[in-house]
């Protein structure tokens, strides 16, 4: 009888070994292999080159004209940079509860009512289960079809069977294969699985969705792999408990990654927000210090958010720093530019910073209002309501240029602001904007001088 060759792989990236190992030495995580058997091919074949296989050359490359399939979900048409793409697979991630297979759902009812056919499977709840929220999203299209099931194989038979024009696959980390002897949701049977998905997708040209569960860490459980064999991902983002919902596109073959969409759980299912800024300022306290208004751009969108800073003595040695929405190192870098420029004593102040909406912004425009509204914590002098600041700190307290300054400016003007204190650099922008008094400083003296003066 012959000897059963076993291998262990790496649960995170899909590293192989013979044997067992404590920490993965292509990714660095600790008891993270687990044993499987060696799948062996018996089979060889040689592969002749015909004419449909041959390289071509670009001039002589007929170009195709994308297929879209709108959704009649606005955020999401234009996360996916106009709708679902014909023959693409797309990855969708995010914590429990946040969403994921709410949204999907809610894209059956336009895709069936377009008079396309759709198959939702589903390897986590039963199709009664599913009914039971269909009911309850209103969802009514008699295109739709559901299946409950795990194993891969029947999985592929019904979508060839049925042939529809989408399939939604929740989710991808519960469905097996039963030549493989590793266990759903292992590294083999994720990557094979996608593979086969996306060979059935691109072959049959059938649009995919595929839910993926994410890590304690926030990423794809699964080999790294599975992001880059699909065409699109897409993360849900903000608190299981919040009303708030941002689908953001990490990766997006058919469109920009810079765009997101904002939506509101309600008990109907998830409702778009069409004004992200005005919904984001809402409940903004009049008056109160350490609150300042800045403009973040994401992807073509502009959109206001409060800053929030708390300032407070400390009995310890060394002071606590805090941020929420925004990287706390970027915010450690501003404070210290601010003691060494304006020789504020903040060596001795617990400091906390807060994105009011749970939105998180990275670019460093958001520099100039949380300079401002820790200043203003700190001093207890509270920033006009009326004004919205935005800017790039240097290390040496200069203000420099932002993209998209006019975008930011209008965007003010549309929401009732006043002032606009804007770096010195981008005044030719917005030189043509009325209606609004446009200040521009160049460093952070400046700043405080026009800001808490």
């Amino acid at each position: 009888m012959a000897k059963v060759k076993t291998k262990y792989v790496c649960q995170e990236c899909g590293y192989e070994t013979v044997r067992w190992l404590g920490r993965c030495p292509s990714c660095g995580s600790f008891s993270r292999f687990s044993e499987e058997i060696e799948e062996k091919s018996s089979k060889s074949s040689t592969t002749s080159i015909s004419a449909s296989h041959k390289a071509l050359d670009l001039d002589s490359i007929a170009p195709i004209s994308e297929v879209r399939t709108r959704t009649k979900i606005g955020e999401l048409d234009r996360v996916l940079g106009g709708g679902i793409v014909q023959g693409s697979l797309t990855l969708v991630g995010g914590d429990p509860g946040i969403g994921k297979s709410t949204l999907l759902l809610q894209i059956c009812q336009a895709i069936g009512d377009a008079d396309k056919k759709i198959l939702y499977v589903s390897g986590e709840e039963s199709a009664q289960q599913i009914k039971l929220r269909a009911n309850r999203l209103n969802i009514t299209t008699k295109n739709l079809l559901l299946l409950s099931e795990t194993n891969f194989n029947i999985v592929e038979n019904t979508i060839k069977e049925i042939r529809p024009d989408l399939v939604i696959i929740d989710s991808i980390q519960t469905m097996f294969l039963d030549d493989l002897s590793s266990a759903p949701g292992s590294v083999t049977q994720v990557r094979e699985c996608t593979a086969r998905i996306m060979r059935i997708g691109k072959g049959e040209n059938i649009s995919i969705f595929i839910v993926g569960h994410v890590t304690k860490d926030g990423a794809i459980a699964g080999p790294r792999i599975l992001e880059h064999m699909v065409d699109t991902v897409l993360y849900f983002e903000g608190e299981r408990l919040a009303s708030y919902r941002i689908l953001r596109a990490v990766k997006n073959r058919f469109g920009s990654t810079n765009e997101i969409g904002v939506f509101e759980m309600r008990q109907s299912g998830l409702v778009e927000i069409t004004n992200p800024s005005e919904y984001m300022l809402s409940g903004r306290p009049i008056g109160a210090n350490g609150s300042c208004v800045t403009c973040s751009i994401e992807g073509t969108r502009p959109i206001l958010a409060e800053v929030q800073s708390l300032v407070s003595y400390t009995t310890f040695n060394i002071p606590r720093r805090m941020a929420t929405g925004m990287d706390v190192n970027r915010m450690i870098l501003i404070i210290a530019v601010l003691e060494k420029k304006l020789n504020l004593q903040l060596g001795s102040y617990d400091a906390y910073v807060n994105l009011a909406g749970g939105i998180k912004i990275a670019e460093p425009a958001l520099d100039a209002s949380v300079a401002c509204s820790i200043i203003s914590s700190y001093k207890n002098k509270p920033i006009d309501a009326k004004t919205l600041i935005f800017g790039e700190i240097g290390l040496s307290g200069e203000i420099r240029a932002v993209s998209f300054c006019e975008k930011r400016v209008i965007e003010a003007l549309k929401l009732g602001f006043e002032t606009v204190v804007i770096p010195k650099d981008n005044l030719k922008e917005v030189s043509s904007i009325k209606n609004i008094k446009v200040c521009p400083v160049s460093n952070i003296n400046e700043l405080l001088r026009l800001v808490l003066s």
